[in-house]
Formats: C-alpha cells, structure tokens, sequence
C-alpha cells in the first residue's frame, strides 16, 4: 500500500494551574493519511436516547460515583448500541475516581481485576457493571505518538477524555457519554463512522493490530454483528496480519470465538473468517470443509454449515453459541433426513427413542434438498431405523471427540493447501463432557432417568445462558428441523408476526 501521507502538528494547551499553562506537543508524523475528524459534543437527544434506554443497575453505579464528586460517563459499545437504537449487551462505566475508591465506593460489593489494564466488577442486583478509571488508563499507556490532530484549543477535562479515546481499539468504541449533561463526546470521528457503517481502527490499522493482534478479532466480531464493512486500511492488515491471531492465549481466542457464534452473528463470523484467511487459523475443521466443497462468499443458501448456523442466529441473538458436531458428523457420513430429525426428536427427548421414531416417522414436509450432507429419504422399518440413528450418535461422538484432540485438528488442515498449521482446540473439556452425555443417552437408547422435555418451544435465555440441558436440546431441536424442513412463505410470514414459536418445535406440528 503506497500512499501521500501528510504530517500535522499541533499543540493542545490547558490551564492546569491558572497561573501556569502546560503545552502538550503532539505529533501524527506519517500516520495520518488526511485531516483528522474534528471533534465533536453532540447532544444525546439528537439519537432519541432516554434514561429509561440505561438500566437500573448501571445509574446506580453512576449516582454513587457521581455523588463523590467524580465524573462518570458511559463509554465504548454500549454508547454505539445506543446511537443505533440497538441494547447493549452491558453498560461499561468509566470516572475520575481511582479503583481503589471505586472499591471503596461499594464496599464488600465490588473487586478489581485484571493486571495489565485493571478494572472493577461493580456487583449490582446479579448483574456486573464495569468500572474503569481514568487514571489507570493514563498509566497504562505505552504509546509516544499521537495520531491525530484537533481544533487548536481544549481543556484539561476535553484532552483527559481524548486521550483515552485515543487508546480505544475502533473509532465507533471510541465514544464517551455524560448522561447527566446529554452529551456524547466524539473525537475520532466515530458517529459518522457509524452513519457510514465503517470498522476503521482509531490509529492507523496496521500499527493498532501490531500492538494487540486480539483487536483483529473483535474487528471480525464487530463487523458480524453490526453488519458493517472495513475501510480499505483496515481490511488490508486485517487480511496481512490474520496470522498473528495464532499467539494469541487459547483462552483468549475462545473467548472471542465464542462472542462471534453469539448474538445473532455466527454465520456472518463464520463469513468474514473465510474471506479474511483467518477461519484455518482458528476452526481448521470448518475451514477444511469450506476448501473442499470450494464455497464461494455469495453462497447464500447450499452450504449446510452455514444454514445451521443462520437458523441458531434466529433463535440466539443475546445468549450463547454452540458447537458443530452434528454438521462434522454429517460431512464424514450424510444422512436420510429422517435419521437426522429422528435423532434431534431422541435428544430432545432426553433419550426416548420409542417416541421420537412415532413423531419422526409422522413427518410429511418436504426436506431441504439443497445439501450434499442429505441423502434422499427413503422407507425405513423402526429396527433399522434405530440401527440408523444410533450410527449417527456414535458418528456425532467420535467427531466431537476429534474436534478436542489436537492430533486430529492438525490433520484436518492437510485438507487445505498451503494453509498454516493449526493444532488449536477450543471446545472446554466441561463443555465436551456435557454434550457427551447428551449424545450417549441417544446412541444406548436409554432414556435418562428423571428427564423432562420442555412443554412448549419458547427459550428461556437465562437457562439457556447457564447451559441447562432441557434449554440446549430445546435449542438444538429447533435449529436442526429449521435446517431440515424450512418454512415456506406462509411460516415465515406467521412467524414475522411473532406467532407463537411452540409450533415449530412441537413435533406434531410437522405433518
């Protein structure tokens, strides 16, 4: 990438004493390719944002803080999910106060955690509200170049607010909200990065993703559930550095892989990873999948992959991800479709097989026959029947178990040419054990004992959001038989007027 950079320097001076003026020098050398966004105060009112949009838990957090006499803004996503009318999925508070007085502040409820960049979980009504300081920011900061330029005047609060902006990852993050003055503070252009629906790094890309290759995945992430695209700086290194994601800690990388397959974004994730080179890195079996079925980005209905992962968007936009072990086990062996809704029935029903062939073999809608995973349906007897989908489990258990051991993860990037090594594994031993036992109960066809399916196909998010074993097979029932049998028009126009979701997961409800 050759461009005319143009340097700029300014000078940003406060009255730190009345009697004494402090010039701070401050150089964007070659880092900026034009003039900086000017900034901005711009009031909340012009987006509609309310007090009734913040919730209880955090105006509690900021009427303490504020009633100590320190200032208290709202800063980062949640100030963006408020510009776009969106709920932010939590309410980050930033101040004045140091930790330590912030701890103090809510005695015996709060901790700090954290080394490098300390925060504190401020522990309100079941709910965590984080609190970061100013000044533990100001510490923290390693960087010596400033890479932007300002309107040749601000005071010692507007340069305190700016340069922690500064320190943010994106521009749209980059954004700090006094909810008793009204106003959003805005100095790196980020409001009309949102308008243009842009993922643009707050310092040039290539020298913020150096810094914290962990910003290439949010950026990924960001970009998935907003439905944004990436300016063609960010997009280059996002692209020249995807490789650096692999020193990341495997803890780390979970955590952000487990954000992107949440909140309604798993198959736009999983379409970025593609497209940016870094899905071989990171998932090596769905990458190998990908190469050898030669999937094309505007693919947007054949690939099996990705329609499971369209229809768990539908159904778990604010809660958890889940894994793909029933697809892998697919790709290795398709299947009658009726073996796999037979086995989704037999899950969901914590293991009664004798009912789930009943209501299976009830089914008369016609099946997805865009999937090379799918073979075409034919007549089965209840013996060979369960012979069939007890295949499936044991074919469903042995992938799940490669996709844990590192041998066999490395082996499937032998499917890919010239891709990287990748040895990474990111199922948690907890969570392979738990949906071990889901499958075992169906591959023995023994019903577990004391099990109760749920009543009706309604999520409960909060169940969900634990893991509990009902609300996953709920889950997982509903995203295999919206994968099998897709609603024709009529379905979706029912369910666009919310009808009552328990019709699709009532199995009665499918002949």
């Amino acid at each position: 990438m050759s461009r005319s950079l143009r340097p700029t320097i300014w000078e940003c001076t406060y009255w730190a004493d009345p009697n004494r003026p402090i010039t701070w020098g401050l150089v964007s050398g070659a880092a900026a390719a034009a003039e900086a966004p000017e900034w901005k105060k711009v009031s909340a009112k012009r987006f509609g944002i309310k007090d009734s949009m913040i919730p209880d838990e955090a105006w509690n957090v900021l009427h303490r803080l504020r009633s100590r006499g320190y200032d208290v803004y709202l800063v980062g996503g949640c100030v963006r999910d408020l510009i776009m009318k969106k709920t932010p999925k939590d309410f980050d508070i930033i101040t004045t106060a140091d930790l330590r007085q912030v701890k103090d502040t809510f005695s015996g409820s709060a901790v700090i955690v954290g080394r490098r960049f300390p925060i504190c979980h401020v522990y309100e009504n079941n709910s965590i509200v984080e609190v970061s300081s100013f000044n533990t920011y100001a510490r923290g900061s390693t960087s010596n170049q400033i890479y932007t330029s300002k309107s040749p005047h601000c005071s010692k609060n507007d340069y305190i607010r700016w340069k922690n902006c500064q320190g943010r990852d994106f521009t749209i993050n980059g954004l700090m909200f006094n909810p008793y003055a009204e106003k959003i503070y805005d100095y790196f252009g980020g409001i009309e990065d949102i308008k243009k629906a842009k993922v643009r790094t707050v310092i040039p890309a290539g020298t913020s993703f150096q810094e914290d290759c962990a910003r290439i995945l949010r950026a990924i992430r960001i970009a998935a559930r907003l439905g944004f695209n990436f300016p063609k700086e960010t997009a280059y290194y996002v692209r020249t550095l995807a490789c650096s994601v692999a020193r990341l800690d495997k803890g780390r990388i979970l955590m952000e892989i487990n954000y992107m397959l949440a909140y309604g974004s798993a198959e736009a994730s999983l379409r970025l990873l593609w497209r940016f080179g870094l899905l071989e890195h990171l998932l090596p079996f769905q990458a190998a999948y990908f190469s050898s079925t030669r999937f094309k980005r505007k693919d947007k209905g054949t690939n099996m992959l990705l329609v499971l992962f369209s229809k768990l968007d539908n159904f778990l936009a604010p809660n958890r991800p889940c894994h793909n072990t029933l697809h892998e086990a697919l790709v290795r062996q398709p299947r009658d479709p009726l073996v796999v809704a037979t086995f989704a029935l037999a899950l969901y029903l914590g293991g009664d097989m004798s009912l789930a062939l009943d209501i299976g073999k009830s089914i008369n809608r016609q099946h997805n026959t865009g999937f090379s995973e799918l073979l075409e349906p034919q007549v089965w007897d209840d013996k060979h029947l369960v012979g069939e989908v007890q295949s499936l489990a044991v074919s469903m258990r042995r992938a799940l178990t490669e996709m844990t051991d590192e041998y066999f993860v490395a082996n499937a990037m032998a499917k890919i040419p010239q891709a990287p090594s990748s040895d990474l594994v990111f199922i948690p031993l907890q969570a392979y054990l738990k949906v071990l036992k889901l499958i075992e109960c169906v591959q023995h066809g023994k019903k577990e004992h004391g099990y109760e399916p749920k009543r009706d196909g309604n999520i409960d998010y909060h169940d969900l959001s634990y893991g509990t074993p009902a609300e996953v097979r709920n889950v997982f029932t509903l995203v295999v038989f919206d994968t099998l049998y897709p609603s024709n028009t009529e379905n979706q126009q029912d369910l666009a007027s919310n009808q009552d979701s328990s019709n699709k997961t009532n199995p009665s409800n499918l002949d």
